[in-house]
C-alpha cells in the first residue's frame, strides 16, 4: 500500500538513513610508533607477540619481512612506512603482529595491540576531499578514548607497498 502522506514518507526515510548511522563496527586498535591504528575485526585472522622474521632483500621500505603465523607465511606491512614513505629499523623479532584475512597473506607490524573496540559508522571521520586517489589507505579517523585512531584499508594494503617498485621483466 503507497500512502500519500509525505510526513510518513519521510519518517520512513529517516529511519533508513538513523539506522545506516546506528551500523556498529568492531576495530582491533594497534600503535606503532607514536600513532594509533586499527583494522576491522572481520578482516583480522590472528594477532601474534615475539614473532622472528626474515628480511626480504630489495623489498620496498614498507616490508618488514616474513613471519610464520599459525603455519602460514605472511609479508609483514608497516603502515607508518606506507603513509610517510619512512623507514624503520627493525630488531630481530617483531613485538606484535596482526595476521590478516585474505588471499595475499598479508600481515601488519605493531608495537602493541589493544583490546576490540566497537564503534558507530557515525563516528568515522570520512577525509572530505572527494578527489582522494582510489587506493586510498585511511578510510578515515576516529576519536576514541581521546585518542585519534586512523582506520586502515586492507583492501589496499598490498597494491600500495608494491606500486612503488617496477620491477624489470626479463625478456626471451
Amino acid at each position: 500500500m503507497v500512502s500519500d502522506n509525505p510526513i510518513a514518507a519521510s519518517e520512513n526515510r529517516d529511519d533508513r538513513f538513523d539506522a545506516a548511522q546506528a551500523q556498529l563496527h568492531d576495530l582491533l586498535p594497534f600503535t606503532l610508533g607514536d600513532r594509533v591504528f586499527a583494522v576491522f575485526t572481520d578482516e583480522v585472522d590472528a594477532t601474534a607477540e615475539s614473532k622472528p622474521f626474515a628480511p626480504l632483500p630489495r623489498a620496498p621500505n614498507s616490508v618488514v619481512g616474513i613471519v610464520c603465523v599459525r603455519g602460514r607465511m605472511l609479508t609483514v606491512i608497516d603502515p607508518v612506512a606506507l603513509l610517510n614513505g619512512e623507514s624503520r629499523e627493525w630488531n630481530q623479532t617483531l613485538s606484535c603482529v596482526i595476521a590478516l584475512r585474505g588471499d595475499e597473506q598479508l600481515a601488519l607490524a605493531a608495537d602493541t595491540y589493544r583490546d576490540t573496540i566497537t564503534i558507530s559508522e557515525a563516528d568515522i571521520e570520512r577525509t572530505p576531499d572527494t578527489s582522494a586517489p582510489v587506493d586510498e589507505l585511511v578510510l578515515g579517523n576516529v576519536t576514541y578514548a581521546s585518542e585519534e585512531i586512523s582506520i586502515l584499508n586492507t583492501s589496499r594494503l598490498f597494491s600500495r607497498a608494491v606500486q612503488r617498485r617496477d620491477r624489470r621483466r626479463r625478456r626471451f
